[in-house]
Protein backbone atom coordinates (compact mmCIF):
# COMPACT_ATOMS: atom_id res chain seq x y z
CA UNK A 1 0.00 0.00 0.00
CA UNK A 2 1.35 3.41 -1.08
CA UNK A 3 1.30 6.05 1.68
CA UNK A 4 -1.55 8.15 2.61
CA UNK A 5 -0.51 12.06 2.10
CA UNK A 6 -2.07 14.46 4.66
CA UNK A 7 -1.99 17.79 4.14
CA UNK A 8 -1.78 20.46 7.16
CA UNK A 9 -3.04 23.99 6.56
CA UNK A 10 -2.36 25.29 10.72
CA UNK A 11 0.23 23.67 13.10
CA UNK A 12 -2.27 22.60 15.62
CA UNK A 13 -4.78 20.64 13.36
CA UNK A 14 -2.46 17.81 12.73
CA UNK A 15 -4.26 13.98 11.94
CA UNK A 16 -3.59 13.86 15.81
CA UNK A 17 -5.90 10.01 16.34
CA UNK A 18 -5.75 9.36 12.48
CA UNK A 19 -2.07 9.21 13.04
CA UNK A 20 -2.51 6.45 15.69
CA UNK A 21 -4.67 4.57 13.91
CA UNK A 22 -2.26 4.76 11.32
CA UNK A 23 0.53 3.96 13.21
CA UNK A 24 -1.50 1.03 15.02
CA UNK A 25 -1.65 -0.95 11.07
CA UNK A 26 1.21 0.09 10.56
CA UNK A 27 0.41 2.33 7.29
CA UNK A 28 3.04 4.66 5.97
CA UNK A 29 1.93 8.15 5.67
CA UNK A 30 3.44 11.58 4.84
CA UNK A 31 2.78 14.98 6.22
CA UNK A 32 2.58 17.99 3.88
CA UNK A 33 2.88 21.46 6.34
CA UNK A 34 1.49 23.75 4.15
CA UNK A 35 1.63 25.90 7.80
CA UNK A 36 5.35 25.28 6.75
CA UNK A 37 5.27 26.57 3.49
CA UNK A 38 5.45 23.03 2.22
CA UNK A 39 4.69 22.79 -1.68
CA UNK A 40 1.20 21.06 -2.48
CA UNK A 41 2.74 17.36 -3.82
CA UNK A 42 0.29 17.14 -6.82
CA UNK A 43 2.19 13.75 -7.80
CA UNK A 44 -0.62 11.13 -7.64
CA UNK A 45 1.26 8.06 -8.30
CA UNK A 46 2.93 7.75 -4.98
CA UNK A 47 -0.39 7.76 -2.98
CA UNK A 48 -3.03 5.70 -1.74
CA UNK A 49 -5.06 8.29 -0.41
CA UNK A 50 -5.31 12.18 0.84
CA UNK A 51 -6.54 13.48 3.91
CA UNK A 52 -7.28 16.85 4.10
CA UNK A 53 -6.79 18.27 7.65
CA UNK A 54 -9.09 21.69 9.11
CA UNK A 55 -7.43 25.27 9.30
CA UNK A 56 -8.77 28.81 10.58
CA UNK A 57 -8.83 30.30 6.98
CA UNK A 58 -11.89 30.10 4.35
CA UNK A 59 -11.87 27.65 1.19
CA UNK A 60 -12.99 31.68 -0.44
CA UNK A 61 -9.47 33.09 0.65
CA UNK A 62 -7.76 33.81 -2.47
CA UNK A 63 -4.44 31.83 -1.09
CA UNK A 64 -2.33 29.70 -4.37
CA UNK A 65 -2.36 26.61 -2.14
CA UNK A 66 -6.27 26.46 -1.76
CA UNK A 67 -6.69 26.37 -5.30
CA UNK A 68 -3.97 23.73 -5.85
CA UNK A 69 -5.78 21.53 -2.99
CA UNK A 70 -8.89 22.18 -5.07
CA UNK A 71 -7.33 21.11 -8.17
CA UNK A 72 -5.46 18.03 -6.64
CA UNK A 73 -9.05 16.75 -5.12
CA UNK A 74 -10.40 17.68 -9.28
CA UNK A 75 -7.52 15.14 -10.28
CA UNK A 76 -7.50 12.59 -7.43
CA UNK A 77 -11.51 11.85 -8.02
CA UNK A 78 -11.23 11.43 -11.33
CA UNK A 79 -8.34 8.50 -10.78
CA UNK A 80 -10.70 6.82 -8.23
CA UNK A 81 -8.03 7.95 -5.49
CA UNK A 82 -9.97 8.22 -1.82
CA UNK A 83 -10.10 11.55 -0.57
CA UNK A 84 -10.64 12.66 3.21
CA UNK A 85 -11.44 16.16 4.12
CA UNK A 86 -12.24 17.18 7.87
CA UNK A 87 -13.62 20.89 8.82
CA UNK A 88 -11.76 23.01 5.91
CA UNK A 89 -11.01 19.95 4.65
CA UNK A 90 -14.74 19.03 3.80
CA UNK A 91 -15.17 22.45 2.27
CA UNK A 92 -12.37 22.29 0.11
CA UNK A 93 -14.06 18.40 -1.16
CA UNK A 94 -17.33 20.26 -1.71
CA UNK A 95 -15.87 23.12 -3.89
CA UNK A 96 -13.76 20.95 -5.50
CA UNK A 97 -17.05 18.75 -6.38
CA UNK A 98 -18.79 22.50 -7.42
CA UNK A 99 -20.24 23.25 -4.33
CA UNK A 100 -20.28 27.01 -2.24
CA UNK A 101 -18.77 27.68 0.70
CA UNK A 102 -21.09 29.96 2.92
CA UNK A 103 -21.39 31.36 6.20
CA UNK A 104 -23.12 29.66 9.05
CA UNK A 105 -25.34 30.71 11.43
CA UNK A 106 -23.57 30.55 14.23
CA UNK A 107 -19.98 29.43 15.30
CA UNK A 108 -20.69 25.84 16.27
CA UNK A 109 -18.04 24.88 18.64
CA UNK A 110 -17.89 22.11 21.19
CA UNK A 111 -19.51 19.12 21.74
CA UNK A 112 -22.87 18.60 20.12
CA UNK A 113 -25.04 15.63 18.57
CA UNK A 114 -25.27 14.59 14.83
CA UNK A 115 -27.56 12.39 13.53
CA UNK A 116 -26.94 9.91 11.11
CA UNK A 117 -29.45 10.65 7.86
CA UNK A 118 -28.39 8.13 5.85
CA UNK A 119 -27.69 3.92 6.63
CA UNK A 120 -25.07 3.49 4.18
CA UNK A 121 -22.20 0.72 4.31
CA UNK A 122 -20.19 4.18 6.24
CA UNK A 123 -22.52 4.10 9.08
CA UNK A 124 -24.42 1.30 9.52
CA UNK A 125 -22.02 0.59 12.68
CA UNK A 126 -23.01 3.65 13.96
CA UNK A 127 -25.72 4.66 16.77
CA UNK A 128 -28.24 7.11 14.70
CA UNK A 129 -27.21 9.94 17.10
CA UNK A 130 -23.34 10.65 17.79
CA UNK A 131 -21.73 13.25 20.03
CA UNK A 132 -19.21 14.98 18.26
CA UNK A 133 -16.50 17.72 18.49
CA UNK A 134 -17.19 20.66 16.75
CA UNK A 135 -14.90 24.09 15.54
CA UNK A 136 -16.58 25.98 12.52
CA UNK A 137 -18.25 28.85 11.23
CA UNK A 138 -18.39 28.30 7.62
CA UNK A 139 -20.46 25.38 5.99
CA UNK A 140 -21.02 23.23 2.31
CA UNK A 141 -23.57 23.47 0.63
CA UNK A 142 -24.11 19.76 -0.57
CA UNK A 143 -22.36 18.66 -3.71
CA UNK A 144 -24.03 16.77 -6.73
CA UNK A 145 -23.38 13.28 -6.45
CA UNK A 146 -22.98 13.13 -2.93
CA UNK A 147 -25.24 11.39 -0.24
CA UNK A 148 -25.50 13.28 3.06
CA UNK A 149 -25.00 11.27 6.40
CA UNK A 150 -24.89 13.72 8.61
CA UNK A 151 -26.76 16.73 9.73
CA UNK A 152 -27.82 18.28 13.19
CA UNK A 153 -30.24 21.40 13.84
CA UNK A 154 -28.02 24.33 13.31
CA UNK A 155 -26.22 22.79 10.09
CA UNK A 156 -27.72 20.51 7.69
CA UNK A 157 -24.73 19.59 6.01
CA UNK A 158 -22.05 17.76 8.83
CA UNK A 159 -20.87 15.08 6.55
CA UNK A 160 -21.04 13.41 3.10
CA UNK A 161 -19.73 10.79 0.71
CA UNK A 162 -19.73 10.51 -2.64
CA UNK A 163 -17.92 7.12 -3.66
CA UNK A 164 -14.95 6.34 -1.91
CA UNK A 165 -14.49 9.94 -0.68
CA UNK A 166 -15.50 11.29 2.99
CA UNK A 167 -16.03 14.78 4.24
CA UNK A 168 -17.13 15.65 7.23
CA UNK A 169 -17.59 19.26 8.73
CA UNK A 170 -17.29 17.81 12.40
CA UNK A 171 -13.32 17.04 13.81
CA UNK A 172 -13.57 13.56 14.33
CA UNK A 173 -9.53 13.26 15.18
CA UNK A 174 -9.32 15.31 18.41
CA UNK A 175 -7.50 13.90 21.12
CA UNK A 176 -7.73 15.37 24.95
CA UNK A 177 -4.54 17.56 24.74
CA UNK A 178 -5.53 19.22 21.15
CA UNK A 179 -8.73 20.61 22.29
CA UNK A 180 -7.06 21.73 25.54
CA UNK A 181 -4.54 23.85 23.01
CA UNK A 182 -7.41 25.21 21.20
CA UNK A 183 -9.04 26.13 23.62
CA UNK A 184 -6.50 28.23 25.05
CA UNK A 185 -5.42 29.79 21.85
CA UNK A 186 -8.63 30.46 20.19
CA UNK A 187 -10.50 32.03 23.27
CA UNK A 188 -12.05 34.61 21.04
CA UNK A 189 -13.89 31.89 19.38
CA UNK A 190 -15.93 31.28 21.90
CA UNK A 191 -17.58 34.97 21.77
CA UNK A 192 -19.11 33.91 18.88
CA UNK A 193 -20.23 30.47 19.69
CA UNK A 194 -23.64 28.74 18.85
CA UNK A 195 -24.25 28.16 22.99
CA UNK A 196 -23.15 31.31 25.20
CA UNK A 197 -23.97 28.69 28.18
CA UNK A 198 -20.84 26.30 26.94
CA UNK A 199 -17.59 27.79 27.99
CA UNK A 200 -14.13 26.35 28.22
CA UNK A 201 -14.66 25.12 31.21
CA UNK A 202 -17.75 22.77 30.47
CA UNK A 203 -16.14 21.90 27.54
CA UNK A 204 -13.20 20.43 29.11
CA UNK A 205 -15.18 18.44 31.25
CA UNK A 206 -17.39 16.84 28.79
CA UNK A 207 -14.06 16.04 26.94
CA UNK A 208 -13.59 13.63 29.47
CA UNK A 209 -17.12 12.47 29.17
CA UNK A 210 -16.94 11.85 25.07
CA UNK A 211 -13.21 11.34 24.51
CA UNK A 212 -13.93 7.81 24.18
CA UNK A 213 -16.92 7.58 22.32
CA UNK A 214 -15.63 9.99 19.31
CA UNK A 215 -12.17 7.75 18.89
CA UNK A 216 -14.42 4.73 18.87
CA UNK A 217 -16.69 6.62 15.39
CA UNK A 218 -13.30 7.52 14.14
CA UNK A 219 -12.20 4.58 14.11
CA UNK A 220 -14.66 3.15 12.58
CA UNK A 221 -14.84 5.94 9.78
CA UNK A 222 -11.65 6.16 9.32
CA UNK A 223 -10.90 1.71 8.86
CA UNK A 224 -13.88 2.49 6.23
CA UNK A 225 -12.36 4.96 4.04
CA UNK A 226 -8.70 3.17 4.18
CA UNK A 227 -10.47 -0.06 3.35
CA UNK A 228 -11.23 2.12 -0.15
CA UNK A 229 -7.14 2.69 -0.21
CA UNK A 230 -6.01 -0.42 -0.27
CA UNK A 231 -8.16 -1.06 -3.37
Amino acid sequence: MKPIRIFRHIDCEGPAFFQTILESKKIAFELIKIDENQAVDTNLENTSGLIFMGGSMSVNDPLTWISQEITLIQNAMQQNIPVMGICLGSQLIAKAMGAAIIPGPCMELGWDTVRCKSKTAWTKDLPDELTVFHWHGETFELPNRATRIFANDRYDNQGFVSGPHLALQFHLEMQQAGINEWLQRYPEDLQRRCDKDNDAKQIQQQTGQYIQALQNYASILFTHWLEGCSD
